[in-house]
């Protein structure tokens, strides 16, 4: 079984470019680089990873990918591109050079608009991805959901998938609103979805398995093994949990699947997904 982390994150600590993490993630106000991922991944029988972009700058892809092209394990980049900008077919053609480059990410869920995916000049970006074989990763709350499907719609040709379930309220365990757009947004087959970020999502302090049950249960069902890969969120995740604990919440649950299915999840999506 070859097993891909298909979800974490690379950067030198700046408390200007890194604004996010604020005072109460103090644990992650530092760098966090492929020496300190790699052994991770060892002691997890991890094969590789897909790093993806925390920061909206070409610098940030170019960063990672120099990461990827230095550390072998690091079988693919989720960059960032201006995809609102006029200009976005030549920054297509410049990126296209570099093969660890998989797709592209925004981070929408920092938007001011709730439908920012629906503008024009932007849909105008998403639509250059599908020439030079990108896919695209959607980081959103379920608030965005309405919009995300009227989004995926216009494009059926395109490869997305969503990050961290769409970050569904672990905290509340109101789960209906989400579960409604998760279910219509599945039966579009040309979207996936990251079992990612859980803990992160949950109470930092007093999470347990259980939290994460009827989430797991529905995405399961609605995706199957087939669209689902397994993420870790690292080093974010290290908020409320040790990289173990993390993988031991979907090692655990998805002990219960058929060898094609845990083939699937732990691998064989992310692979077909990202064409690693």
């Amino acid at each position: 079984m070859i097993k891909i982390d298909c979800h974490q994150h690379f950067w030198k600590y700046h408390p200007v470019k890194d604004s996010w993490i604020t005072a109460d993630m103090s644990k992650i106000q530092r760098d966090f680089l492929p020496q300190d991922l790699k052994p991770i991944l060892q002691q997890n029988d991890i094969e590789g990873c897909v790093a993806v972009q925390a920061d909206q700058s070409e610098d940030e892809t170019l960063f990672l990918l120099d990461l990827a092209h230095n550390n072998d394990f690091i079988k693919g980049v989720v960059g960032w591109v201006d995809l609102c900008s006029p200009d976005i077919k030549s920054r297509l053609d410049f990126f296209s050079k570099y093969i660890k480059l998989k797709g592209f990410r925004h981070i929408v869920q920092a938007e001011p608009e709730d439908d920012f995916l629906l503008r024009e000049d932007f849909c105008n970006g998403i639509a250059q991805l599908s020439e030079y074989n990108y896919t695209y990763d959607i980081l959103i709350y379920p608030k965005h959901l309405p919009f995300v499907i009227e989004f995926v719609n216009k494009f059926p040709n395109q490869k997305f998938v969503i990050d961290h379930l769409a970050k569904p309220n672990f905290k509340s365990q109101d789960f209906s609103d989400w579960e409604k757009g998760m279910r219509e947004l599945a039966l579009n087959p040309n979207v996936y979805c990251k079992v990612s970020g859980l803990v992160t999502e949950a109470d930092w302090k007093y999470w347990s398995e259980n939290d994460f049950t009827y989430c797991l249960d529905l995405v399961t069902e609605i995706f199957e093994t087939n669209r689902l890969m397994f993420g870790s969120d690292w080093p974010v995740s290290l908020l409320a949990a040790t990289y173990k604990e993390s993988f031991s919440i979907v090692e655990n649950y998805f002990s219960k699947f058929s060898k094609e299915g845990q083939d699937q999840f732990w691998g064989e999506s992310a692979i077909e997904f990202y064409k690693l």
